[in-house]
């Protein structure tokens, strides 16, 4: 593993910024797809669904325990005080849970920019955090294993399941566009090998996603939406979300749990 080069002050700035997208990213759609605990269409996709929701939200644990390490805070802090208008999470991941076929969709897409992204991350020149990406690597596998396993089971089955997920494909694809949106500062990290571009980040995931989706008579939309989430401007459905997550904590943010 590279050593761990000295951070000047922008380059902090700009890695604190570029992991707090990837730690809120984890933090609003592991929620999202916990909503599916006990309203699973079938129990096998109930659980399978609460599991990787907790995956999402121990991913989401590792970053902002990275961040802690750079003076910004505890992780329980930054997850359960923090407002909509500090988050930075793409806009894809705050958009309510929706049916089966949305949530199937948008979780693959979503595991599949994670697992390109986190491949360039283990070998950032920042030792904790291609530590942190080598951590986390093998989950994804499994989580995009369920994603493409039930994608292609519908788009394959009858023309009504067909029909939903390419529903859902339209409305999500071009809305993915928001997890390649680079963070303030990205370029200095990219130069001194801390972080892939986003740019080449995005080429790699349509080249592995667009295949996929073709082979299963699929139409790949195309367009952009939902930009701005990695500068803090979200939709409605952000502050509704954690208005319900944070409650509690915020009942008694000195209680001990």
């Amino acid at each position: 593993m590279s050593a761990t080069p000295p951070l000047d002050d922008a380059v902090k700035a700009a890695l604190v910024d570029y992991i707090l997208a990837l730690a809120d990213d984890e933090t609003v759609i592991g929620h999202r797809e916990s909503e599916w605990t006990g309203l699973g269409p079938i129990l096998e996709e109930d659980i399978a669904f609460s599991s990787i929701a907790q995956d999402e939200l121990g991913h989401a644990l590792t970053y902002y325990t990275l961040l802690e390490g750079l003076g910004q805070g505890n992780p329980d802090d930054l997850a359960f005080l923090r407002p909509a208008d500090d988050y930075r999470s793409a806009q894809l991941c705050e958009l309510p849970r929706g049916d089966y076929a949305f949530s199937l969709v948008r979780g693959y897409l979503y595991d599949l920019a994670e697992a390109v992204r986190l491949e360039g991350l283990a070998a950032s020149t920042y030792a904790p955090l291609a530590a942190a990406a080598q951590k986390l690597r093998p989950e994804e596998k499994y989580h995009l294993m369920h994603g493409r396993t039930w994608i292609q089971r519908l788009a394959l089955g009858s023309e009504e399941a067909h029909g939903h997920i390419q529903a859902a494909l339209n409305e999500v694809y071009p809305a993915a566009a928001g997890l390649f949106e680079p963070t303030q500062g990205e370029e200095l990290l990219v130069a001194a090998g801390i972080v892939p571009a986003s740019a080449d980040v995005r080429v790699r995931w349509e080249s592995l996603a667009a295949p996929f989706l073709a082979d299963l008579g699929l139409s790949v939309p195309r367009g952009t939406s939902d930009l701005g989430g990695r500068y803090k401007q979200h939709t409605e459905h952000l502050p509704q979300m954690l208005e319900a997550m944070q409650a509690l904590r915020r009942e008694d943010p000195t209680a001990v749990w």
